[in-house]
């Protein structure tokens, strides 16, 4: 697979900060800095990890803008809009002023449905801002999921009605082989158009689902994320280098453009 730039891949799934249900080793800038060097990331954007499970996610985006600023040139922040929130507007006007090349949304965790009106309002807003919308299907296996965390996975309903609903563009982060196919199936070409997957989550071999969706949906509909640190940076870039010879020459989709 074709990186996005000569300057290097871009990562549009990574954290820095604390996950409340498990220790997880170095989850700070400095560290990602280096993992990006190592990958050959030249962009990656990042969310704050704790900001997810925050009731008001103001405080964590400012700690992501100050976290981040010393490592402008290659670590994006991508802060948390929660849209049935006091306020939301303004720190959506931030993040555009900011320079922040996406918003993050966690319906789930924030109890909004696939009906929601506060997600539509958040698309067309994130739409005339020009910004995605990334959304993450979920940040852990439920075999190894803590009993405190009874979020559960984001639903398809959700992101079908985000996009059917609203201009939005959205960045679907962790979703597997089935979550693709059952949104993807489901919408119309003009609207699979405004949906990207990344590829941490899904399978490379033995099963080959990465080279089956590229075959099925196109190479162009996906990007290149690792969620780390989360999951191991290395696992989507082995994926790619294992996909079949007719696929390597595909060029991964760009939510920026």
């Amino acid at each position: 697979m074709t990186p996005h730039s000569p300057a290097g891949r871009l990562d549009v799934n990574a954290f820095i900060g604390s996950y409340p249900f498990r220790y997880v080793p170095h989850p700070d800038p400095e560290v990602l800095v280096r993992v990006c060097a190592r990958e050959g990331i030249g962009e990656s954007w990042v969310g704050h990890l704790p900001s997810a499970f925050h009731r008001d996610p103001e405080h964590g985006n400012r700690t992501l803008y100050a976290a981040l600023a010393p490592h402008a040139a290659v670590l994006r922040p991508v802060p948390a809009i929660r849209p049935d929130w006091p306020g939301w507007e303004a720190q959506l006007r931030e993040a555009v002023e900011r320079g922040a090349p996406a918003v993050r949304a966690y319906p789930v965790q924030w109890g909004l449905g696939p009906d929601s009106p506060a997600l539509v309002a958040l698309g067309y807003a994130a739409a005339a801002a020009a910004m995605p919308i990334v959304l993450t299907v979920r940040f852990e296996d439920l075999r190894q999921r803590h009993m405190l965390d009874v979020a559960g996975d984001l639903p398809a309903a959700t992101v079908r009605q985000l996009v059917r609903t609203s201009p939005a563009r959205l960045v679907v982060t962790a979703a597997g082989r089935d979550f693709i196919e059952e949104v993807h199936w489901g919408l119309t070409t003009s609207e699979q158009r405004r949906v990207w997957w990344d590829i941490s989550w899904i399978w490379g071999p033995p099963e080959d689902h990465l080279a089956h969706l590229v075959r099925t949906i196109g190479a162009d509909r996906f990007v290149y994320g690792t969620m780390w640190p989360l999951r191991l940076t290395q696992a989507p870039a082995a994926n790619l280098a294992l996909l079949p010879d007719d696929l390597r020459d595909g060029t991964l989709g760009d939510p920026r453009m």
